[in-house]
């Protein structure tokens, strides 16, 4: 009797250690740094741009019917919606801007997200194609498997992978980082200039630090090391964009 009430109870412990295992799997895959109160408001419709959330999260110019898009892939366990100021002050410009939803929040699980997104809009002449951290990463993967079809990449925050040589392409290219980061820098950044095209531009925001690059919530490991204001930085952020869609548009 006691050996068999013994089993049950170490069986008993089992199951609760797995279920507390599989609970805590689930909310570490599927969690994301949450929005700001201004980025909410921020993805809200209004007279200037159409917001909608699916199948992707899209800010459409409600004004002009753009014929430039731009493709953003998030950073890394950051809920998509954490861009939404500064993705629709672009669209607010003209452009149409969509974020997918990636795979447990990582872009480099589906770095071909943007197959689906330009087959959607054939209305579109040029597209960008953009990221934030790991999401910068995946999107030169993208644009290295995909030459002649994207007419621009934007990195924020990161820099490509070693298998993602966009030395011989020809598009406006720029890379943004923060002069207050601690992984991305200087030293990283020219590590990685043979990777991309000679006349990538390469603009280090002062005082600026990785987690501005969005407006979202921060954990108590993240570090914020920005002594620029968000708006400095994102104001920053939106003129090297204005200009690199610019240019985009241009392209044969």
């Amino acid at each position: 009797m006691q050996k068999n009430r013994l089993k049950k109870i170490f069986s008993l412990l089992v199951v609760s250690v797995l279920a507390v295992l599989i609970v805590w799997g689930v909310s570490w895959a599927t969690y994301a740094r949450p929005p700001l109160p201004e980025a909410v408001a921020a993805a809200q419709s209004d007279d200037l741009v159409a917001v909608t959330d699916s199948p992707w999260l899209t800010f459409t110019p409600a004004q002009t019917v753009p014929e430039t898009g731009f493709i953003f892939y998030p950073g890394g366990r950051i809920d998509p919606r954490g861009y939404s100021t500064l993705m629709r002050a672009i669209a607010e410009q003209g452009y149409l801007v969509i974020i997918p939803t990636m795979p447990i929040n990582m872009a480099i699980f589906d770095s071909n997200a943007a197959d689906e997104i330009i087959a959607a809009h054939p209305e579109i002449e040029h597209w960008v194609v953009g990221g934030h951290s790991v999401g910068g990463t995946a999107a030169a993967l993208y644009v290295s498997a995909h030459p002649g079809q994207i007419d621009g990449l934007a990195i924020w925050s990161s820099y490509p992978a070693d298998n993602s040589n966009l030395s011989n392409l020809d598009i406006p290219t720029t890379v943004m980082y923060g002069g207050n980061e601690t992984g991305v820098t200087d030293e990283s950044v020219g590590a990685r200039k043979h990777l991309l095209p000679p006349a990538t531009q390469y603009i280090k925001i002062e005082g600026g630090d990785h987690h501005q690059f969005g407006a979202y919530g921060l954990t108590s490991q993240d570090e914020n090391l920005a002594t620029a204001s968000r708006a400095e930085q994102h104001g920053q952020i939106l003129s090297a964009m204005l200009e690199l869609l610019r240019s985009a548009a241009e392209e044969e």
